[in-house]
């Protein structure tokens, strides 16, 4: 599995409009990308940040997310609203599974 975290700080004015945005962009993700298995958008609760939390099959599906549509146009919207932004990526190690304790990668 191949993690994406990214985590957004917005112009406090353009906060709503963002929100909407990534919420928007994070559902067509989730509804057209094969490889997209988690698409988790997370807003801190007195400041205007966000954390994405995104799973991919691998990094191919990740690639393809990057050169899709939706994507490129959130980007294009979005850029003037962020002061700042980073991207990290991770390979998932171990994953809670509900119901479940623990679920290991191979």
């Amino acid at each position: 599995m191949f993690i994406i975290a990214v985590t957004f700080t917005v112009h406090e004015a353009h906060r709503d409009e963002f929100r909407r945005a990534i919420l928007a962009n994070a559902a067509t993700s989730l509804r057209v990308e094969e490889g997209c298995i988690v698409f988790d958008v997370c807003e801190a609760h007195e400041r205007p940040v966000f954390f994405l939390y995104e799973k991919y099959v691998d990094e191919d599906a990740f690639k393809l997310h990057l050169a899709a549509s939706h994507f490129l146009d959130f980007d294009r919207e979005s850029a003037p609203w962020v002061s700042e932004k980073k991207v990290e990526r991770f390979l998932l190690l171990l994953q809670t599974v509900p119901g479940r304790s623990i679920k290991r990668i191979p």
